[in-house]
């Protein structure tokens, strides 16, 4: 009996981060959009990672975007480092838009503000 009520603690305090997780169902992964602007923050974080960007939207009027990225642990194997983006740096990046239509959407690749890829990878986010 006790073995069965240690087992089961066990799976429950496991279970726990698990459920914290999201999958990448909210972005449309049919369509792909561009954004050209300035960023305002990488945000280096567990679960995921973020570019907060600011575009000139329609009307000329300045919008933010959050672009969701991997975690931390693939993005650093694949070459991000926490200072790889910084406030002010102008990018173009490709992304999955959000199915809701608001202004974010899933990282898919991203040009630096030398003009070259940053960190290519083929793999899906």
């Amino acid at each position: 009996m006790k073995t069965r009520n240690v087992m089961a603690i066990a799976f429950v305090a496991l279970a726990g981060p698990s459920l914290a997780h999201h999958s990448f169902a909210m972005f449309d992964s049919t369509q792909t959009l561009t954004l050209q602007g300035a960023v305002k923050e990488f945000q280096w974080t567990n679960p995921h990672c973020f570019i907060q960007i600011l575009i000139m939207g329609e009307d000329d009027v300045l919008e933010e975007w959050s672009v969701e990225m991997n975690g931390p642990a693939d993005l650093y194997r694949k070459g991000w480092r926490p200072g790889s983006l910084e406030p002010g740096d102008k990018v173009t990046l490709k992304i999955h838009p959000v199915k809701n239509g608001t202004n974010g959407g899933s990282y898919v690749s991203a040009i630096g503000p030398d003009g070259k890829p940053l960190f290519p990878d083929k793999s899906p986010p």
